[in-house]
């Protein structure tokens, strides 16, 4: 990065008890009660003295090495969260196939798993990453990535579906998640939103190419075979993910984290209420994204429309991941998941309550939706980030997404069971979703206030 630009970066450089601030194009150094202001420029004099002793002041922004790890998180996260993104699809399949005979809350737990132990996990290759960088944990992840798929592929019974793709697939796609996102805070501040949102599109693609794979190929070679192409595609993005994705910090280095999720950091006001909004956040992306499908069948569409309905979400969901985070940069991270929580309610409320059997309200609502929700997964990260140390990000978002991980898991069943107490009907369903969204949307505005301030100016 030219040096220049390093004027557009929040810097934060500790020794002992000295730090500087950003302010107003003047940099105060000194303690946090005290200090003096310094022009940028003077600043940035000492920029090759300061780097030495702390690599976690300085972000590359840019460079061919930064960019290939941008590259191989977006590989990594293809089969990740793109099996993740097609669960309405494996709904609509299972619930008429392997799983006919079982009732509607039942298949909850199985797509609520996964997402549970994708985010579980989180909590200890987090603190792995830290200390000694992502090979540990990428590789082992692929592996039990296409492990998981291949044995999905050939279960029809509930325990075997649930143990290969909700727990083996859940947990390697964690061990492909976490690392990716975590990377990228490595190499990237400044256009951190834009870049981490860049990457979780692979999430949004891998949405829209697997469901069209299910719908298109299943009934024509089975749907084992079609899994297995599926696990074919995916080993060969983790193996370039395993090449790609790495480090700029030291190895080796001593954190302090265990593999555990590190409680005592709730402590911070901040970070437990950032981490209770992302809670929220997370409890209700998915009830909309696992039971849109099924909700088109209940009002009379046709099984052709339901499986479209997942790739026509995830098309929103591509842009809905770049685009939000690249005005977060300039308009705030926090700001903007005020803004699409919020969102996400009024469509849900509105348009999803509304609709009834419209098809192209169904549809407006699946791309509109896509859109608007997919901050969830790239700009919550962020959020953490913001809010803590370089070298503290990987436990700190593996702890977050701990918590997360018991909304995740109870979601998609809670919402089965308000369907199946109104006899088969959605409207509790879809205001269960709505209000969630409505209480993540508080909770970030309370979030934005604790860690900034009030003010409606404030871009943070």
């Amino acid at each position: 990065m030219e040096i220049e630009n390093l004027a557009w970066v929040y810097w934060e450089y500790r020794c002992e008890n000295y730090r500087t601030y950003r302010f107003e194009g003047m940099y105060m150094y000194g303690s946090p009660s005290g200090g003096c202001l310094m022009p940028v420029q003077s600043c940035l004099q000492d920029r090759a003295i300061l780097q030495k002793q702390d690599d976690t002041i300085y972000y590359p922004e840019g460079g061919l090495e930064a960019w290939l790890v941008v590259f191989g998180a977006w590989c990594a996260m293809v089969p990740a969260l793109g099996m993740m993104n097609t669960i309405g699809t494996l709904h609509i399949w299972t619930s008429t196939h392997q799983l006919r005979d079982y009732p509607e809350s039942s298949y909850g737990w199985i797509y609520g798993a996964y997402g549970f132990f994708l985010y579980f996990a989180g909590a200890q290759s987090g603190p792995i990453l830290d200390t000694w960088g992502p090979t540990y944990i990428i590789i082992p992840g692929s592996i039990g990535m296409i492990v998981a798929l291949v044995c999905f592929s050939f279960s029809n019974e509930y325990y075997q579906i649930f143990l290969s793709f909700s727990v083996l697939g859940g947990l390697s796609a964690s061990a492909l998640f976490t690392p990716a996102i975590a990377a990228i805070g490595h190499w990237f501040n400044v256009r951190r939103a834009f870049v981490t949102g860049l990457a979780c599109t692979a999430g949004g693609l891998g949405g829209v190419i697997f469901p069209a794979i299910i719908y298109f190929t299943a009934p024509k070679i089975g749907f084992g075979w079609t899994i297995r192409i599926i696990a074919l595609l995916s080993a060969v993005l983790c193996v370039i993910a395993c090449f790609l994705i790495k480090t700029r910090l030291p190895l080796g280095r001593e954190t302090g984290a265990s593999a555990l999720a590190d409680f005592k950091a709730l402590r911070d006001p901040k970070y437990a209420v950032t981490t209770i909004a992302i809670f929220l956040v997370e409890f209700a992306v998915f009830v909309p994204t696992t039971y849109l499908s099924a909700y088109a069948i209940h009002v009379g569409l046709s099984n052709t429309v339901s499986y479209l309905l997942v790739v026509f979400l995830n098309i929103g969901l591509i842009p809905g991941r770049l685009l939000p985070g690249l005005a977060a940069d300039r308009l705030g991270r926090f700001n903007m998941m005020v803004l699409t929580s919020l969102v996400c309610a009024i469509l849900t409320l509105a348009l999803w309550y509304q609709s009834g059997s419209s098809l192209g309200a169904i549809v407006c609502y699946a791309v509109l939706f896509g859109f608007w929700s997919g901050t969830a997964m790239s700009l919550s990260p962020v959020c953490i980030s913001q809010i803590c140390a370089t070298e503290d990000y990987g436990t700190r978002a593996g702890t977050t997404y701990t918590i997360a991980s018991i909304g995740v898991l109870t979601g998609i069943p809670i919402a089965g069971a308000i369907q199946q107490r109104d006899h088969g009907e959605y409207d509790g369903l879809i205001i269960f979703a709505g209000v969630l969204y409505l209480a993540a949307a508080a909770a970030f505005v309370v979030a934005r206030g604790i860690c900034r301030g009030w003010s409606l100016k404030t871009r943070f």
